[in-house]
């Protein structure tokens, strides 16, 4: 059983699941305007954990329709993407979807953490299924390493943007300090 989630869970970044699809949904707006295949292939790169935490079907769907774009079909294939978009967006996110967001990002670095850093991570993790903390604190922990790491695939990420919030204290921040010290 999956608990839904509601985003609104700082007074610093106090947007809704309802703003969220909409400012996805305008960004859309401005690739069909643009009416480039390279423009459509940045939507789907920077919005890849957004969707995922909304419908990771979808997302693979998404993924194909892009990949199986045929020169002169963009008309068409941007069609095909819109409809598979609103369909994802329709689905609500869960505790459950935004964890298997969280786990992939983990992905990206996680060969790179020391044991503490790996400790501390899951158990960020554990407090935000239990509700503990919001997504918005998790992905506030989270943010800083995407830039440690220099991963400018994560830092484009609209999910990092529409969740994050940015101003909580960070406790990789924290240990990292502790860390020069020694």
């Amino acid at each position: 059983m999956s608990k839904k989630l509601e985003v609104r869970d700082s007074v610093s970044n106090n947007i809704s699941e309802k703003d969220a699809k909409e400012f996805v949904l305008d960004k859309f707006e401005d690739v069909k305007k643009s009416n480039k295949i390279n423009d459509l292939i940045s939507f789907q790169t920077n919005n890849k954990f957004m969707i995922m935490s909304h419908d990771q079907e979808e997302l693979k769907k998404l993924g194909h329709i892009v990949a199986n774009y045929e020169k002169g079909q963009l008309s068409e294939t941007v069609a095909e993407y819109e409809k598979h978009l609103i369909i994802a967006l329709e689905k609500e996110p869960t505790i459950k979807t935004h964890c298997n967001v969280i786990l992939h990002v983990f992905g990206f670095f996680s060969k790179n953490f020391s044991q503490s850093e790996k400790e501390m991570f899951f158990d960020l993790l554990k407090q935000f299924q239990e509700e503990k903390i919001t997504l918005g604190r998790l992905l506030s922990e989270i943010n800083p390493i995407i830039y440690r790491f220099n991963s400018t695939y994560l830092a484009s990420q609209t999910y990092f943007l529409l969740y994050s919030n940015q101003e909580e204290g960070n406790l990789f921040k924290i240990l990292a300090k502790s860390n020069s010290k020694n």
